[in-house]
């Protein structure tokens, strides 16, 4: 039997361009990446069950920093609570952010994904309704080759219908060239995906 993983408390922590703003205390790391207004802040919320723990924007591009939450769990019957960070990093792909500033955001979550050493998993963001964009292959292969382990998270799937689903995901699994790929359908919405998500992450944490 699968040991039940609860969220018992989330906090904004700090946001950071650089390494001395990191937090100090090092804990178990979960990123999530993707393209601007793909989800992250709404999933960030739903996974925690904090409302507007991470602030949801209609304005693509919002977020600039990388930002960490605070987050602590109770893992089956473990009385002892696991403290963690989620980690917001900006969206990519937002095509009225200036070639200069891209170039900056870039720089930093790079030096962070490649220097964080506590860093369990990736989770990438992709909008169910859409063919991955280039931008999400590209940000893909970069994470593979940099030897990150990723979880391929594809958001809004309350948006499609079951079939839609299956055909959505089999189309991700092609674009970014990996047939055998494991993605995870997930809607911010209905929570479709939670569960699964809490469970991967309390695996991480108890390794």
């Amino acid at each position: 039997m699968e040991e039940k993983v609860v969220i018992t408390q989330g906090k904004y922590l700090t946001s950071a361009v650089k390494k001395e703003q990191y937090p100090e205390v090092q804990r178990k790391e979960f990123v999530f990446i993707g393209r601007s207004n793909v989800g992250k802040s709404s999933l960030i919320n739903s996974l925690t069950r904090v409302h507007q723990l991470a602030r949801v924007s209609s304005q693509p591009g919002k977020t600039q920093t990388i930002n960490f939450y605070e987050i602590g769990a109770k893992l089956g019957d473990n009385p002892e609570r696991k403290d963690f960070y989620l980690v917001d990093l900006p969206g990519y792909g937002y095509a009225k952010t200036g070639a200069k500033r891209r170039k900056i955001w870039s720089q930093f979550i790079n030096e962070y994904l490649l220097s964080s050493e506590t860093l369990q998993f990736v989770c990438q963001l992709i909008d169910i309704r859409h063919e991955p964009m280039a931008s999400d292959i590209e940000m893909f292969r970069w994470l593979v080759e940099h030897n990150l382990p990723v979880l391929v998270v594809a958001t809004k799937a309350d948006k499609v219908s079951r079939n839609g689903v299956a055909k959505s995901i089999a189309q991700i699994k092609n674009a970014l060239g990996v047939p055998e790929l494991d993605v995870l359908p997930y809607s911010s919405v209905k929570n479709t995906g939670r569960e699964e998500l809490l469970q991967v992450i309390g695996e991480s944490l108890v390794h």
